[in-house]
């Protein structure tokens, strides 16, 4: 196993997460199989407690693990599934080494940050890096390693001893250690200064472990001269010196990296020279560069809570921007805070109140995601309800899809009362009641999490006609409350479909209206299995009807049923089937229309 360690010095939220990810890609794309491992220093067991205004969105793993939004990333650049031992912190290493203590396997010695704590993320790292995660059996090749924080951060500390040591235990030609740091730019002198990234460097050798290669952050890239200074006085070979500049779209990082020979600095320090295939990104280059000419917009309302810190929706984003450029559009969208739709913000903040109204109503589509508590609940309720009263696309995911049923119940149904009893324990009218199976005392880790199955039940809806007419799908889980099972037939009655449940057929997965352009809403969250290439096909469903474009987006999701065959002219052609006749239909495109199909 060959181990790449991705650390960080100067200041947080240089891009690490994206430089680890764009280095496992380049690696895939070399013939390696990859695998990664995201070590964060805080002391919570995992990222599930936390709030997303303060750390950005809970990522959701199929195992139910809840995770950085690293994790995300990974997988979304490397297309692999991670599981939660992928994603190491302090808290879960001290959990374990207490259980061991309390245990006696440590037979009266005294328990010690050197060598037990260190042991143990040691051991970790070598278990975690063995699971497969590429579908494949057996390890991968690489693994690739994010040390979370910044050097010199207190709570890092015994994570850098582990790492030094278990670079010593691996061996030089196993372990290449890529330092992320800040090569600023003063205004005043406009000179790159590279003495930030030299005191980072310093400080990371004098807690033992020598960077092989800098990436460095830049708003332009490094001149000849600074790359010249950075390899004198930090040690590293002046090829190994690497310029991450700013760029219009992230997918140009991995393109960065390659152009640079970051993977041959790479190859070199772990001894694959003889064995590494050339980069093979030629359809990654294509949509980078393609995303960056598109110019026909769909504007997308995005109404949730968090909306101060956009990492909060980052898989949101994500998936709308995957959807958005397989539908060759532009994505514009406007982060509307549902606190400001609300009649409280036009008495307390009217200009607030006017501009939320203004961008949601200018909107081509909504999306109401999930959330927490009940700040902001009846102004994503009143989005749903001008989508749904409007014919607005909109797709409502978890808590969306739970407040678009409370929205209807109210509305349709004339229950002004209706609610959820997370909002209202007392409601006479509860729509979305608490799950059986979830716990009222202990927050963390008790939630329904992970992949779960839904059946279809309804062929013909829009839904089941976007995943290509499956029986089922598997989509990832995070709530505690759920659709009211003993009020879906009032609602069936009255015009909303849910076409999609659990094995059991009392837990609601899918709502939908048949008779609106495209009201959807799921209790999972597809947004954590969208890939760049690979749409989410609920948010290509959002997408395609705010363009007006969902017939083509429903004709091309039926399943494949040969694999794409080449043409004289230089297309290709793919056969899906259509209709409940299954009848085959045609689809010929070019290699650029492949990568976003």
């Amino acid at each position: 196993m060959k181990y790449v360690v991705v650390s960080g010095g100067v200041v947080s939220g240089l891009g690490k997460g994206v430089t680890a990810s764009s280095i496992g890609l380049i690696l895939k794309s070399c013939g390696f199989r990859v695998t990664a491992i995201k070590i964060d220093p805080y002391l919570n067991i995992d990222a599930g407690t936390m709030s997303p205004i303060e750390h950005g969105e809970v990522y959701v793993l199929d195992d139910g693990g809840e995770v950085d939004l690293d994790l995300g990333n990974y997988e979304r650049f490397m297309d692999i599934k991670l599981t939660s031992e992928n994603n190491i912190t302090t808290g879960k290493v001290y959990k374990h080494v207490l259980e061991k203590e309390r245990r006696g396997d440590y037979l009266g010695k005294t328990v010690q940050v050197v060598p037990h704590i260190t042991d143990a993320i040691q051991k970790w790292i070598e278990r975690a890096a063995r699971i497969p995660v590429d579908g494949q059996s057996g390890p991968a090749d690489v693994c690739v390693i994010e040390l979370g924080g910044t050097i010199g951060d207190i709570e890092s500390m015994p994570f850098i001893e582990a790492l030094g040591q278990f670079s010593y235990r691996v061996g030089t030609d196993n372990f290449c250690l890529i330092h992320v740091s800040l090569v600023p730019v003063l205004n005043v002198v406009g000179e790159q200064k590279t003495k930030p990234t030299q005191h980072s460097v310093r400080d990371l050798r004098g807690l033992g472990l020598s960077p092989n290669i800098l990436a460095c952050r830049s708003t332009k890239p490094l001149e000849d001269n600074v790359k010249a200074k950075l390899s004198q006085f930090c040690h590293v070979p002046m090829e190994n010196v690497v310029t991450l500049y700013d760029c219009p779209n992230i997918w140009h990082i991995p393109l960065l990296l390659k152009e640079q020979k970051a993977h041959e600095a790479i190859f070199r320090v772990l001894n694959l020279e003889g064995v590494a295939k050339e980069p093979a990104l030629e359809e990654w280059s294509l949509m980078a560069k393609m995303t960056d000419k598109l110019h026909v917009p769909v504007r997308i309302a995005v109404v949730g809570k968090y909306t101060e810190l956009l990492d909060s929706y980052l898989s949101i984003h994500k998936a709308l921007l995957h959807a958005s450029v397989a539908r060759r559009k532009k994505l514009i969208i406007d982060w509307i805070s549902a606190s400001d739709l609300e009649q409280g913000a036009k008495k307390e903040n009217p200009d607030a109140y006017k501009a939320a109204w203004k961008l949601l109503k200018g909107a081509d589509g909504v999306l109401v995601p999930g959330g927490f508590g009940s700040r902001g609940v009846e102004g994503k309720m009143l989005a749903a309800k001008y989508a749904r009263e409007n014919r607005i696309p909109y797709l409502g995911i978890c808590l969306g899809m739970q407040l678009a049923v409370i929205e209807y119940a109210r509305t349709i149904l004339g229950l002004a009362d209706a609610n959820s009893t997370e909002l209202d324990p007392n409601t006479k009218n509860p729509c979305v009641i608490f799950m059986p199976e979830g716990s009222k005392t202990h927050m963390g880790g008790t939630m329904r999490l992970g992949s779960r199955r839904t059946y279809f039940h309804s062929k013909d809806s829009k839904s089941a006609r976007l995943y290509g007419n499956k029986s089922f799908v598997d989509e990832r889980h995070r709530h505690r409350y759920e659709v009211n099972p003993a009020m879906v037939p009032r609602f069936e009655s009255s015009g909303l479909t849910f076409t999609g449940k659990d094995e059991t057929g009392q837990r609601m997965e899918i709502i939908e209206l048949p008779n609106h352009p495209f009201y959807v809403g799921a209790q999972f969250h597809p947004e954590y299995k969208s890939r760049p290439g690979k749409p989410s096909p609920l948010f290509l469903g959002l997408i395609g009807a705010a363009s007006g474009e969902l017939d083509t987006v429903l004709l091309q999701s039926y399943q494949e049923t040969v694999v794409p065959r080449s043409l004289p002219n230089g297309k290709l052609e793919r056969v899906y089937w259509k209709g409940a006749a299954k009848k085959p239909v045609s689809v010929v495109y070019s290699l650029c229309d492949r990568v976003y199909s």
